[in-house]
């Protein structure tokens, strides 16, 4: 546990100890009680794993399948609402929000759940569903639904996802958490349709113009 309190204290701005994050962050404890749980799926102690998981969800409102299996420096945020599913793989050093879900579409067997690479951050609210790779520090916005397959270093947002930036790199120093300051193709898409309405409307206007001084010759 002193690793995840670790991880807290360097990446949420709220935290100001280490007493206070143990007492206190509902993150912490569901990946303290995941551990155990997953420890005891492993050794096929599965009935008992699975109560302790249900237990932890009672307790914190985040719900991990001992089953998945999570990387070092996993950031829970918040967390109220987040749902990881049995065959979900999480690499090292990513962080999730508040109400995210790493699920399934209902239409897979076996492998159903998504991978995330290194370093991915998942905002507020987004689903990513299926057995689909993330790459190593994808963002995901907040209240994206995430169907397919994502490259390295690439931000998707939208619902269905899309990519709309992506660097290529594998590798960042720092760990952005700014999931509120992503692209928002709506608006961008929006603007696009506003500029060429102003220009059909010029169009127009040229041409109601020529009409007019045509019929005035006449």
């Amino acid at each position: 546990m002193i690793g995840e309190i670790r991880v807290v204290l360097q990446r949420d701005p709220a935290a100001r100890n280490g007493l206070e994050v143990f007492f206190t962050c509902p993150g912490v404890h569901a990946i303290f009680w995941y551990r155990i749980a997953h420890r005891l799926h492993t050794w096929h102690l599965k009935l008992l794993a699975r109560v302790i998981s249900q237990l932890a969800r009672f307790f914190t409102g985040i719900e991990i399948h001992p089953g998945a299996v999570i990387g070092k420096g996993f950031f829970i945020d918040h967390g109220m609402g987040v749902v990881i599913g049995e065959t979900c793989e999480i690499g090292d050093d990513c962080s999730v929000f508040q109400g995210v879900t790493l699920g399934g579409t209902g239409k897979d067997h076996g492998k159903r759940h998504p991978t995330l690479g290194d370093g991915v951050m998942v905002g507020a609210g987004a689903m990513v569903l299926g057995p689909i790779r993330l790459g190593n520090h994808v963002k995901v916005g907040a209240g994206s639904v995430v169907l397919k397959e994502v490259p390295d270093g690439c931000t998707v947002v939208g619902n269905p996802g899309r990519v709309v930036r992506c660097y290529g790199r594998t590798a960042t120093p720092d760990v952005d958490l700014e999931h509120g300051k992503m692209p928002d193709p709506i608006l961008a898409e929006d603007a696009a349709l506003r500029a060429a309405i102003q220009d059909l409307e010029k169009r127009l206007h040229r041409l109601e113009q020529r009409q007019n001084e045509a019929a005035g010759k006449d």
